[in-house]
C-alpha cells in the first residue's frame, strides 16, 4: 500500500473511532435530548499534494458541552466562563419541551415558559456548564492507538494537521 493511501486509511479509521465514540458518550451522559449534536458530529479527510489532513466538524455548541464552561459561582478547568450574561433564553425553548417542563398557574393551567427559562438560564451562568469531554476523551484514546510507524513517519506534522472545525449548523 502506497504511504498517502496507508495514511488516508488510518485517519479514516481514527477519525470513525472518535466520531462513534463521541456519539455513545453523548448517549450516556444524556447529552442528546435534540439529537442535534450527535448528528452535526462528522470528519473530512482531504489531500492537496503536499498533506493529507483531517478535520472534525460538530455544531458550533458542542465545543461548550465537551468542554465545559464556567459559572460565575462554579469554576471548572475550561477556556470557557459566563461573566455578564446568561445563555439565550431562545435556546433553552426546545429543549424545556422535550424535557417535559411545563409550568402551571395556580388554577392548574399551564402557564408561559418565559419564567422557566429565565430561571434555568440564571443557574446555568451561576453554574455554568460540567465539561463532559464526550469528544476529548475518544479524541486522545484513538491518538494513543495509532501505529507507531504512522506516528513516526508523521509525527512532526500530524498534531498540527489534525484539526477540530466547529461549523455552525
Amino acid at each position: 500500500m502506497l504511504a498517502d493511501e496507508y495514511l488516508r486509511d488510518e485517519l479514516n479509521k481514527f477519525a470513525k473511532y472518535v466520531i462513534q465514540q463521541s456519539r455513545s458518550n453523548l448517549s450516556k451522559g444524556k447529552k442528546n435530548a435534540s439529537k442535534e449534536l450527535y448528528n452535526s458530529l462528522g470528519y473530512q479527510v482531504s489531500q492537496s499534494a503536499q498533506t493529507t489532513s483531517l478535520s472534525f466538524d460538530m455544531a458550533d455548541y458542542g465545543k461548550f458541552q465537551d468542554k465545559g464552561v464556567s459559572g460565575t459561582q462554579k469554576k471548572y478547568n475550561t477556556p470557557y466562563k459566563y461573566t455578564n450574561k446568561m445563555p439565550p433564553t431562545k435556546s433553552l425553548d426546545s429543549w424545556v419541551v422535550r424535557k417535559g417542563i411545563a409550568p402551571r398557574g395556580s388554577g392548574g393551567q399551564f402557564a408561559k415558559r418565559e419564567g422557566i427559562k429565565f430561571a434555568i438560564a440564571k443557574s446555568i451562568k451561576k453554574r455554568g456548564i460540567r465539561p463532559s469531554l464526550f469528544f476529548t476523551k475518544p479524541f486522545e484514546a484513538a491518538f494513543k492507538r495509532l501505529p507507531d510507524e504512522l506516528v513516526e513517519a508523521y509525527s512532526i506534522g500530524l498534531e498540527k494537521q489534525i484539526q477540530v472545525n466547529i461549523n455552525k449548523r
